[in-house]
């Protein structure tokens, strides 16, 4: 069993035992439901910069990333900085967030807010609207074509966003469908780990232009992004980058400025 395999097999009874102790009907209750979500796909095609900021502990590639930092300094920080979105890891055993991360980073900033997580039940979708999210991620690599269609429209039926992660043609075959918004290409291989940015050089022509297409994970430097966007992306996952300094927000400052001049 790879470690994709174990964390789908951890996320199966965590839902359970989450849908035991705080039922559909009292995320129902949530006044968060009511807001109307800001568009990540959007947001994306009208910046200059496709920066998506992530807010993130640990990894299980990387162990601890920045523990000592507090998630509404970050969020406040991203959205200065002028990032386009900010994505929120709400794993907890894995990568040290939960569902307080994300509410408190939509009471901290009028961003776009992706719940990063390893989606694979309604209810997960449903959570995330709830604490404030404006986007889900879906990643093609756990899920079936079938599944992908199921969550995904349950996801624009609640007016969030939806971001399809792929990492191979395979998964991107299965997975284009019009209840999508973006499709990200991962460079990270979850099962090894490996990093290389070839992966979403070698997909773009792949994707079709209906969606915005995103490139998540080794994207270290704005030469990286300067190159990607030639091959049709727009959008550009950053995580660790920022998340290993003492002040994520200024650093990202800093990316976007160099990035724009």
């Amino acid at each position: 069993m790879n470690i994709l395999e174990k964390i789908v097999a951890d996320k199966c009874k965590e839902v359970d035992l989450k849908k035991s102790i705080i039922p559909v009907s009292q995320l129902e209750k949530s006044g968060l439901l009511e807001r109307t979500p800001i568009s990540l796909a959007d947001a994306l095609q009208n910046s200059t910069t496709g920066i998506i900021a992530e807010h993130k502990r640990r990894s299980p590639s990387k162990s601890v990333i920045n523990q000592s930092l507090n998630v509404q300094d970050v969020a406040e920080g991203y959205e200065t900085a002028g990032a386009c979105g900010m994505s929120v890891l709400t794993d907890g055993k894995y990568f040290g967030g939960s569902l307080d991360d994300l509410i408190l980073a939509r009471a901290s900033a009028n961003i776009p807010l992706l719940r990063k997580e390893f989606v694979i039940d309604e209810y997960q979708i449903l959570e995330a609207k709830a604490y404030g999210a404006d986007v889900i991620l879906l990643i093609a690599a756990i899920l079936s074509g079938k599944e992908i269609k199921t969550l995904s429209e349950f996801a624009k039926s609640l007016g969030l966003d939806v971001l399809l992660e792929v990492h191979d043609e395979e998964e991107l075959q299965k997975s284009i469908m019009p209840s999508l918004d973006m499709l990200g290409v991962n460079n990270r291989n979850l099962k090894t780990f490996e990093v290389s940015l070839d992966t979403s050089k070698e997909l773009a022509a792949k994707i079709p232009n209906d969606f915005v297409k995103v490139s998540e994970s080794g994207i270290s430097n704005v030469d990286a992004i300067k190159e990607l966007r030639q091959f049709g992306y727009q959008g550009f996952l950053i995580g660790e980058n920022f998340m290993k300094t003492e002040n994520p927000g200024k650093y990202a400052a800093e990316f976007i400025k160099a990035l724009e001049s």
